[in-house]
């Protein structure tokens, strides 16, 4: 994951600076910007692998999944066929939840092209929200996937949640096929257009999330996947990308840290972008020997966390001993792990996981430097 993500970060950070110097109307700007989403979806792709073998830890936050909806709307009038009708009915006074919101678009994306292969002849493709009151014997008549049974602890709680629908009018499902809907590897689509991985994915997310998933369906009269969240009384917070204000420039010094040539050159083209001025090294070593040099000009370093000789955990380590107010930033093709939540814990600052998007880049180094400025 880690090495694959390398090439992803390669890919699409430079696809993002040569789209950030064209106009829309620049010869080249459609063909970079299929090549970014191209490496998006790679990166989707990895992530998807890694959930499913359980090697990705959620990011939670108080969410309204009509947000989540309408973002993932505007992806689907993008891909999906015209013969389709995309029917979107969201509720007002939709409930937040506790939610990842990465893993919320892929639910959605995977339920939504799903129904799109099973309508390939056209139809309706319908996405629907509201707020659903469970009781005691509703829960336990349904034990998940869309069985049902009399008895039993169905693994939803009894309470207020948020359901999600997203149904279809095609072709539909058999019941020996709608058994076997969330098996990891199962897959009626022909050879080379599916892994088999989406649905038993969507699965795990959402029992990740503590919530359930049902399918219903019969031949010739479409598919209804139905999922339930619990909802919570906390009020959603403003972020950055919802108000899009953020100062990420300025004018500090920054090392960067990766074993990588392009990676380099890349993290140093996106923050010289920003006005910072920025110091390199191609390991450990050297980036002991450079802070040792420059430790009163550098503010940040940011630094890849597998490396050959001296490697991210020990290479932190060190720069903590010489200086114990050192603001680091730890960047890894890998996600959140053992280790790194340890680095965490001796002091890393911020995570970046890459692939990474030039925005993050910036975002992340501002926030921390602004830390430091606070402190």
């Amino acid at each position: 994951a880690h090495d694959f993500n390398n090439v992803l970060t390669i890919v699409r950070g430079y696809t993002e600076l040569l789209i950030w110097d064209k106009g829309q109307d620049s010869p080249g700007y459609s063909e970079l910007n299929t090549i970014h989403d191209a490496a998006k979806r790679g990166a989707e792709l990895v992530k998807q692998i890694l959930t499913f073998s359980r090697k990705v830890e959620t990011n939670p936050r108080i969410l309204n999944l009509n947000d989540e909806v309408r973002k993932t709307e505007k992806l689907l009038y993008r891909i999906i066929p015209k013969m389709i009708d995309l029917d979107v009915v969201l509720t007002e006074d939709l409930m937040n939840v506790h939610a990842d919101p990465a893993q919320v678009e892929q639910v959605l994306m995977n339920l939504a092209l799903n129904a799109n292969h099973a309508m390939p002849d056209g139809g309706t493709l319908r996405i629907e929200t509201q707020n659903v009151m469970l009781d005691e014997e509703y829960c336990k008549r349904h034990i998940g996937a869309g069985r049902r049974s009399e008895t039993g602890d169905g693994g939803l709680q009894p309470g207020a949640h948020v359901q999600i629908s997203v149904s279809d009018t095609g072709c539909g499902m058999d019941k020996e096929t709608l058994d076997r809907v969330f098996e990891p590897f199962f897959t009626t689509k022909h050879q080379g257009e599916g892994t088999g991985l989406g649905l038993a994915m969507v699965y795990g997310i959402v029992q990740g999330h503590n919530g359930q998933i049902y399918c219903f369906s019969k031949p010739g009269t479409g598919t209804t996947f139905e999922i339930y969240l619990p909802a919570c009384e906390e009020e959603r917070e403003v972020t950055v990308a919802d108000s899009q204000i953020f100062k990420s420039f300025g004018t500090e010094t920054i090392l960067m840290v990766d074993d990588e040539d392009p990676i380099r050159d890349l993290g140093s083209k996106i923050l010289k972008k920003a006005g910072y001025s920025v110091l390199t090294a191609s390991n450990g070593t050297d980036a002991i020997e450079m802070y040792l040099k420059y430790q009163n000009d550098i503010a940040l370093v940011l630094m890849d966390f597998i490396m050959p000789e001296m490697g991210g955990k020990e290479c932190m380590e060190k720069l903590l001993a010489i200086d114990p107010n050192v603001k680091i930033v730890i960047a890894s093709g890998y996600t959140l792990d053992s280790d790194t939540r340890e680095a965490f814990q001796k002091g890393a600052k911020g995570f970046l996981e890459k692939p990474f998007r030039i925005n993050e880049v910036q975002r992340m180094v501002r926030r921390v430097l602004d830390e430091r400025a606070d402190k």
